[in-house]
Parts: structure tokens; sequence; C-alpha cells
């Protein structure tokens, strides 16, 4: 006989993608999501957590050489998202981005910069 108690499954509260809750409750049968709106502040610190957690699991894949693209596409849905918190948008991203490449370059040189010395 299995007895039901109710109790919450244990785990770090994380920021989670709008329709996780709904996929929890299709997908794993006799679960419910336990959730809450964050406030203005604690969802910007909570996009810091994530956009580090996304770029650690890219990190990996790209180590193990298995869902790179995946990975990179959850990190750039962080950024959208920290660019909307800002009160910015992708777009103006992007064109900093181009002002940035064009005037310091980008990383195509794979350049490593070990240090300096006095001339």
């Amino acid at each position: 006989m299995r007895i039901h108690t109710n109790l919450p499954i244990e785990m770090k509260p994380k920021l989670v993608r709008d329709k996780i809750p709904q996929i929890i409750e299709q997908h794993e049968i006799g679960v419910k999501p336990l959730t809450r709106i964050l406030d203005d502040k604690e969802y910007g610190e909570r996009l810091i957590e994530k956009i580090h957690e996304e770029a650690e699991e890219l990190s990996l894949a790209i180590k193990e050489k298995t869902n790179s693209v995946e990975e990179l596409a959850d990190v750039l849905e962080v950024v959208n998202a920290i660019a909307d918190y800002i009160g910015s948008s992708i777009g103006e991203v992007e064109i900093e981005r181009l002002k940035k490449l064009v005037e310091r370059g980008g990383f195509k040189g794979r350049i490593m910069l070990e240090g300096k010395q006095i001339k």
C-alpha cells in the first residue's frame, strides 16, 4: 500500500521558463509545481543566477560536444529577458555589440593576452 503525504519534493528554487509549471503538471503524474511570482528586485537577482547557470550548462555542453546550440539558445533567451528587465531590447544590445566589434574587434583571432611589458 502506498501512502501519499502531499509533502513538497525538495529542490532548490530557481527561475524557470513560463510554461515549465504547466509542463510539469502534464508530464509528471501526481506532481504539482509550487510557484510564486517574483518581485522586481528578486527577478533581477534570479536572472543573474540564471545566466550563470545557463553559461555553466553551455560550458559543459561544449566540453562534452553535446547540445551546444540548444544550450546557447538558452543563454540567448536569458539575455533577452535581462535586456527587457533593464528596459532595453535585444536590438539595442546587438547595436552595442556591433559598435564594440568595430572599435575593439571580435574573438575570431583567438588572441590570448598573457601579460604586458613596459617598452
